[in-house]
């Protein structure tokens, strides 16, 4: 029987190639169009929900994991930055 440590090392890898591959450039297509004045759409609020609701689902296994948290907090502030100027310029329209 596989062992939790190995378990979470294919997760974990499965994870990060998934965030560096599709969800970092499309993190940073999201940072450049907020940044040029846009808001978000819904399938931008789709895309930021769905990285949120994994974050929250996979918080157990960086827990048992702390030295992926140092990535998976940039991460989170680079949505972050995302949604609030996304908020805001929604605001300032």
């Amino acid at each position: 029987m596989m062992e939790q440590s190995e378990k979470d090392e294919g997760t974990i890898a499965a994870l990060m190639l998934r965030m560096t591959a599709t969800r970092l450039p499309r993190a940073q297509r999201l940072l450049e169009k907020v940044n040029a004045g846009g808001t978000l759409g819904d399938n931008d609020i789709a895309f930021l929900k769905r990285v949120f609701d994994d974050s929250v689902s996979n918080q157990s296994l960086f827990k048992r994991n702390p030295e992926y948290l140092v990535i998976v907090s940039r991460f989170i502030d680079l949505y972050t930055e995302i949604i609030n100027k996304g908020l805001e310029n929604e605001k300032a329209q």
